[in-house]
């Protein structure tokens, strides 16, 4: 994801609650626009601070939609997190439960005339549709404080196995680390918002690097860099009502961008307090 820094709690359950605030984020991905079956991606999530038995914590959930060529998938978790003051900021413990589904609809074209193996006779290529779903799990750290934010968080932490008829594959763990910076310029309308990404799978390995500048705390705009792949453009604003409207393009600079006209990503988020709507306390006039 190119906005990373607004959707954290999809891939580290350690952030939930810890804005202190009701938080919503809606997000779709559309990559490599003018590939058939390019990767598709939507994803929702929720999380609100409570208080379990007088404990500080957090509780979310993430709904996420992922497609790619005949693969569909879709993931359910939920988020609890124990939150505890540390230093200047908030630390949050975070673990999420939930269910990862797969489905395949394969479609194949063996060219006439051509030497290779017929779909039938792979051991480990599926041939008809097919869906399993099974049990999901990760954990996640996650720390903020006024200035600046550090996130370390595993999916898959179980490697959920998918039980399919041709073979048993699993989901491998995916690793991810970010972290954030808000450095106050001269100007004092103007911030600049400095952040990294990093993800791996445990064989693939990947960074990006983004800086932002920000007006006023509600308009921002700036530059991606992913590491071999592309260079991306962001921009966002804040409402009036305190919905949080973003949007980046990737240009791509990687063989891809010979048959792809970019990849394009929408954001929407909205956090608010929870005292919002409540009435205020009444009491009675020691005088009457």
């Amino acid at each position: 994801s190119d906005l990373y820094m607004f959707n954290i709690l999809t891939y580290n359950p350690g952030m939930a609650g810890t804005s202190g605030m009701i938080c919503a984020t809606a997000l779709n991905r559309q990559q490599w626009v003018g590939f058939k079956g390019a990767p598709a991606t939507t994803l929702f999530n929720i999380s609100a601070p409570v208080s379990l038995f007088g404990i500080k914590s957090g509780v979310g959930l993430v709904v996420e939609s992922d497609n790619i060529g005949f693969d569909k998938n879709i993931n359910l978790t939920g988020a609890y997190s124990y939150i505890m003051d540390l230093g200047s900021g908030k630390l949050g413990l975070g673990i999420n439960l939930g269910m990862f589904s797969m489905a395949l609809s394969p479609v194949w074209q063996i060219p006439a005339g051509d030497a290779h193996t017929p779909v039938s006779g792979d051991p480990l290529i599926p041939e008809t549709k097919e869906s399993h779903v099974t049990f999901d799990a990760g954990l996640g750290f996650f720390y903020k404080t006024d200035k600046y934010y550090g996130s370390f968080s595993v999916t898959h932490i179980n490697q959920p196995k998918l039980k399919f008829s041709k073979g048993t594959p699993y989901i491998s763990r995916h690793y991810y680390l970010t972290g954030g910076y808000t450095v106050q310029l001269p100007n004092p309308s103007l911030e600049l918002l400095p952040s990294a990404f990093v993800y791996s799978d445990g064989k693939a390995f990947q960074y990006a690097i983004t800086s932002l500048i920000r007006y006023n705390k509600k308009v921002w705009g700036g530059v991606s860099y992913r590491a071999g792949d592309a260079f991306i453009g962001i921009i966002g604003l804040e409402l009036f009502n305190g919905i949080k409207l973003g949007y980046s393009y990737d240009f791509t600079i990687s063989d891809v961008r010979t048959n792809s006209s970019g990849s394009h990503e929408f954001m929407v988020n909205y956090c608010f307090d929870l005292n919002l709507g409540k009435s205020p306390m009444k009491y009675k006039s020691i005088r009457f």
